[in-house]
């Protein structure tokens, strides 16, 4: 699952808030002496009824240390494509890629800050340079090589436009060809997911440019402090960050008119805010709460600000199969069954182990989706609509395989009509609840009732949602193009509680993400067989999916409704 990376707590996975609240783990869960060799080999290869046994074997390739991370970009990653795309051969699916193969090639570029910038603050003085890593840190800007923009700078809030909620950030004030400054992160008083939403970069990036800035820069805050320092944030400027690439080389970016330029630190804002209307020490007090609302105020002075960024091209690829629909009606329309491949590589040790192998997030995933679709061929009923089964590559960069489909789908995009996506199902446990993101967002909600219940599980509601996990995985790139979506988790009823806050404070985006967790394979299949028939009735149903009448996202991505079922 993908971690975002931002000065506000609540837009990355709290594993902290996580690890307060949970109950102390079960005796089976706590760590243990390491074993030997030999130890984990007789676990590992200890007998499995057959469906077990298949769906661990997938695992145990994916996750082995041979795969070192399956990182999006790696020689590695591309063996892992290739053992998905012989299993998906294997299962019998229909090549869905480019020119008739498996794997739809998408070209990646990394990129970074290549050098510190320049920060020039002319307010009503003398020209005033600022300084890097006291004032302000660069931003990359992954659309061009040299960013160079002089401009008034007006102060917005938060960046948000949200009617909704009756907040207009910019009210009162015209920021075309102007630069904005803006707190990171959102108001508690927002909806869990609309809240991660709007505090995303991208989201007010993109407000900033529908509004005419032509730059954006992030303030710190007394709350960002806390979960970030500016040193550290000075520490990794030239971080490299990755996403597709256009056709000239540069990366795809949410807002190239409004980049973002870097962001300022508290030291660097008081500096900004002289001779403004409201001064910086009034609206840091303010930004130290969680409810803030502030008024738009222009600043007094011009920031002219140039960077650099330097680029290394990649690639990648996504992993597509499908099982053609049978009807003639609705047998071109397409369900997308999700997953994501890619997982962080290697990074810093702990306790002496770098590599990071990924076997709940997401190798696990990928073995349900590689056995759902042998379900599928082997029912020998053929689904009514076309499904897609699709491993995309670089969710840990930032959805970015599952936006490059989205935006270079291999079939027409209006053929779409949902996508379902597993992301890190945690099956160290008997779950005895499923959770569905977004379920209750459209009428595969129902549809979802009805598949767990066969299983004998109900239906429960996101027991976080401070987290905003529904705009935190690939299938939100399909919501971004209207389309009905949702994404599955066992539930946290009985044991899940505890099994899932001990997996994301001791083993998430960690090395002993791994193949000595206590995965009870059972479970595995129990999540196989529910994940078939959410799919089996998306396919054989007599209406497509579409948004509940109303729902928000339905509306700003103008997706189709319950009210007329077109369009909005």
């Amino acid at each position: 699952m993908y971690r975002p990376v931002g000065a506000l707590a609540m837009l990355a996975l709290s594993t902290s808030a996580l690890a307060q609240t949970a109950p102390q783990a079960a005796p089976a869960l706590a760590p243990v002496t390491a074993p030997n060799t030999a130890e984990v080999n007789a676990k590992l290869a200890a007998p499995l009824p057959a469906d077990q046994a298949a769906m661990k074997a997938h695992v145990l390739f994916l996750a082995s240390d041979a795969m070192k991370g399956r990182e999006a970009g790696s020689p590695e990653f591309d063996i892992a494509a290739q053992y998905v795309a012989a299993q998906f051969y294997a299962a019998g699916l229909r090549p869905g890629g480019d020119a008739g193969g498996y794997l739809q090639a998408m070209p990646l570029v990394s990129y970074k800050a290549a050098s510190k910038g320049d920060f020039v603050w002319t307010g009503r003085g003398p020209a005033q340079p600022l300084v890097f890593g006291e004032d302000y840190v660069p931003a990359a800007n992954g659309a061009k090589a040299e960013t160079s923009v002089s401009a008034p700078v007006v102060f917005v809030g938060y960046g948000i436009d949200a009617p909704q909620y009756g907040q207009d950030d910019y009210k009162g004030v015209d920021v075309r060809g102007k630069i904005v400054a803006y707190f990171g992160g959102s108001p508690a008083r927002f909806g869990g997911e609309e809240r991660a939403f709007f505090g995303s970069g991208g989201t007010k990036a993109a407000i900033a440019q529908a509004k005419g800035a032509v730059g954006v820069i992030t303030l710190e805050s007394p709350r960002s402090a806390k979960v970030r320092t500016f040193g550290k944030l000075a520490d990794s400027y030239a971080t490299p960050r990755m996403t597709w690439a256009n056709p000239d080389g540069t990366g795809k970016v949410d807002a190239p008119g409004a980049p973002s330029l870097g962001t300022v630190s508290m030291v660097g804002a008081a500096k900004l805010f002289a001779g403004a209307k409201t001064p910086w020490s009034r609206v840091a007090k303010q930004a130290a709460g969680d409810n803030a609302k502030f008024k738009a105020v222009p600043l007094v002075g011009t920031l002219t600000v140039a960077t650099k960024t330097s680029f290394v091209p990649a690639a990648s690829s996504n992993v597509v199969g499908v099982i053609p629909g049978s009807d003639p009606v609705v047998g071109k329309e397409v369900v997308v069954l999700s997953a994501h491949l890619d997982h962080i590589g290697i990074t810093k040790p702990v306790k002496g182990d770098a590599l990071n192998n990924g076997a709940l997030d997401n190798a696990i995933g990928i073995a349900s989706l590689i056995e759902e679709a042998k379900r599928f061929t082997a029912s020998g009923q053929a689904p009514k609509r076309t499904i897609m089964f699709l491993a995309v590559t670089g969710e840990e960069k930032g959805l970015v395989g599952s936006d490059y489909f989205t935006n270079h789908p291999t079939v027409p995009l209006t053929s779409i009509v949902a996508d379902v996506n597993l992301d890190m199902p945690i099956l160290t446990y008997k779950f005895e609840d499923m959770v569905v993101f977004g379920a209750e967002r459209s009428t595969i909600g129902p549809i979802v009732q009805k598949a767990v219940a066969a299983i004998g599980v109900g239906l429960s509601p996101d027991p976080m949602p401070e987290e905003g996990i529904f705009v935190r995985s690939d299938h939100f790139r399909f919501v971004q193009k209207g389309i009905p979506s949702v994404f599955l988790w066992p539930g946290q009823k009985g044991p899940g509680k505890a099994a899932v806050a001990y997996f994301m404070a001791n083993n998430y985006h960690k090395p002993s993400d791994d193949l000595t967790q206590p995965i009870l394979w059972d479970q595995g299949v129990r999540f196989v067989d529910a994940n078939y028939r959410i799919a089996r009735e998306i396919a054989d149903g007599a209406q497509r999916p579409v948004w509940n009448a109303g729902d928000y996202f339905a509306t700003l991505y103008k997706g189709p409704m319950a009210s007329t079922g077109a369009r909005n």
